[in-house]
């Protein structure tokens, strides 16, 4: 995260001893990126973080390539494939590459066990849903647009409240969510032209740690592998911490598009970068007021990225077809760009109603024998004139 955050109780200077009231210690643990240059937090514990009782590797049926996918414009209805489950459980993946994974899921339960992602982050879209996050770094509460985004390495847990209608989005990345260099100041600040600030985005509040020693099984994502570890210590046993890695959320209704007198490409729509792709965040906005200026997307190429747009709700100005929880991909090679009469319907309109999330990948994306389970097959031809 772009600023320091302190919760609960640590001493003063850092790598001292800290006692507990029985005189024993509590036992500081340093989590750090870029070997120790990079951002980092101190956590205290209250029972060392390193003991394990046993471990075992489980099962993992998440290799579901599509080998023989043909290479052309695809859109799919995610909502059509549904696995029973929490959060981690339920997921299921619909495109793939080296640095990247998308998945969605309908959570209809929530878990026993406590998760970490050991080789990613994860970002987490809440679509439908509300509850409560739980993690080593404390709590807080998501509900409907939040995008949540867990470093990778932290412990935790999303506990939703029912089970109505549950829908999240996820996006793993093997490397960090930030906040564009654009948008923030020499000292980290947001500037006054980005599209959100420091106080838009929900941060963990503390949480009493947990003293008692039991047997606590962590699930471990480490890319395809998955294994279980059980250990004597509450991974929630956390006296305090401080520093700026923690897991945050920001919701997509508090972003703040930027317009222009004619139609400015989808960076300025921009979120979080990662050193492999992009994530924006389309929302309504008032249209370009140039006159006879043409509002929907120029056709165009994608040469070098992979565009992945997944619909949350409204009314998509360059798309016919598209449901809640569709999800499209234009593919590095091929031009697109709006179907037939949309660039014509754009002239004169005043504004769009619409929530999307963009991904735009530097490296071509697979889809998955899920996106085949649930395919527009004739999407390819939308294009056509009739």
């Amino acid at each position: 995260m772009a600023f320091y955050h302190k919760l609960g109780k640590f001493p003063n200077p850092k790598h001292t001893a800290f006692y507990k009231e029985d005189g024993t210690l509590f036992r500081e643990e340093l989590v750090s990126t870029k070997g120790f240059s990079g951002i980092y937090c101190n956590k205290y514990h209250v029972h060392a973080p390193t003991q394990t009782l046993n471990l075992k590797e489980l099962e993992n049926e998440e290799n579901v390539d599509w080998k023989e996918a043909p290479l052309q414009h695809f859109h799919f209805f995610t909502d059509k494939v549904k696995s029973e489950g929490d959060f981690f459980t339920s997921r299921n993946c619909f495109l793939q590459n080296s640095h990247c994974r998308m998945y969605t899921a309908h959570p209809t339960s929530n878990p026993n066990y406590f998760y970490k992602n050991a080789y990613a982050h994860e970002y987490i879209f809440i679509h439908h849903g509300s509850g409560t996050m739980l993690s080593d770094y404390g709590k807080f509460a998501f509900v409907a647009g939040d995008q949540i985004v867990v470093p990778q390495g932290t412990i935790f847990q999303l506990m939703f409240e029912s089970f109505d209608n549950n829908k999240i989005l996820i996006v793993e990345s093997d490397t960090p969510y930030e906040i564009p260099k654009h948008y923030r100041n020499e000292y980290g600040q947001c500037e006054e032209h980005a599209p959100y600030c420091e106080r838009d985005f929900n941060l963990p509040e503390f949480m009493e740690p947990v003293w008692e020693k039991g047997n606590h099984r962590i699930v471990i994502k480490a890319k395809e592998r998955i294994f279980e570890y059980n250990q004597p210590q509450h991974p929630y046993g956390v006296i305090g911490w401080d520093g700026y890695l923690y897991p945050f959320s920001f919701n997509i209704k508090s972003y703040h598009p930027k317009v222009g007198r004619i139609h400015l490409p989808p960076p300025v729509h921009l979120l979080f970068t990662t050193q492999h792709f992009i994530i924006c965040n389309f929302n309504p906005r008032p249209f370009d007021w140039y006159p006879g200026a043409i509002a929907a997307p120029y056709f165009h190429s994608n040469v070098d990225s992979a565009e992945v747009l997944y619909y949350v709700e409204g009314d998509f100005m360059s798309r016919t077809g598209v449901l809640e929880g569709s999800i499209t991909i234009h593919p590095l090679g091929i031009p697109h760009g709006p179907q037939p009469g949309k660039t014509e319907k754009s002239i004169g309109a005043t504004h769009t109603d619409e929530y999307a999330i963009m991904v735009d990948t530097f490296e071509p994306l697979h889809p998955t024998k899920n996106a085949k389970a649930c395919l527009d097959e004739k999407y390819w031809q939308s294009w056509l004139e009739k």
